[in-house]
Order: C-alpha cells, then structure tokens, then sequence
C-alpha cells in the first residue's frame, strides 16, 4: 500500500538496531514460538512510531534483561506478517503502531496505540523494561 521508498527508511530504523524483519505468515508464526521471549513490533508510517514506538523499543533494549529475539512487521505493507501477527495478540484490536512480548509462544504483554500515542519514548521503554524484567 505505500511504496518501498517511503518505508525504508522505517524499516531501517529498527533493522539498524537489530530487529529482524518478517514479510510472511510463516515467519511471524516461527519466531513467536521460539523457545523464549520475543519481542515484536508492528511498524507504521504515522508520526507515534516515528516519535515514540520506534526509539521506545530501540531504547528499551538497553536494559539488563532484555527479550531473546526482537522482530519486526510494518502495517500497510507486510499485509500477512501483520495479520498474523496480530492474530497472536488477540484479545487485542489492531492497532499501529503496537509493541507485543511474547514468552514461549504466550502473549505476555502489550502496549497498543493509544498507550504509544502522547507519550514520550522513554516512558514506553520503562514500560517494556518492567515487561522484560518480569518475563525475560
């Protein structure tokens, strides 16, 4: 839906730090289930990702504890990584961007867009740092 030159630099964003990117069903559904944690973001053009979700889970990274895998889909562009991923975190709507940890396949925990939207990026990192504390 939006051409590759306008989300690359997006994709760079995260792929620079380290988060892998996935493009199909299939790849969603294999790193989620990886014995483990995994951290996953659903990626937008909107400016809360660029503001607050994207440098949120870049900085989040810097703490002790921190999720085994860190994988990516963008909204809007990866149509069947994005769908199934947000079909493993049902019961929660669609929403992007959106930051999930999954622990063994399990949803654990979540961060939507209305927790993303107005909030400084250092304020959802502490949020995830408390998730990987706990669960990582």
């Amino acid at each position: 839906m939006y051409p590759a030159e306008l989300v690359q630099p997006m994709r760079e964003d995260l792929a620079s730090a380290g988060f892998e990117e996935l493009y199909t069903a299939a790849a969603v559904e294999n790193a989620i289930n990886k014995p483990g944690t995994t951290l996953v973001v659903v990626n937008s053009v909107c400016g809360c990702a660029a503001a607050n979700a994207r440098p949120a889970a870049k900085l989040s990274l810097h703490n002790a504890k921190r999720p085994d895998h860190t994988v990516t889909v963008f909204a809007g562009v990866d149509v069947e990584a994005v769908k199934a991923a947000r079909d493993l975190m049902v019961p929660f709507p669609p929403s992007s961007p959106s930051i999930a940890l999954f622990k063994d396949g399990e949803l654990v925990h979540m961060i939507e867009r209305h927790h993303i939207e107005g909030r400084p990026a250092e304020m959802i990192a502490e949020n995830l740092t408390g998730a990987y504390n706990e669960f990582c």
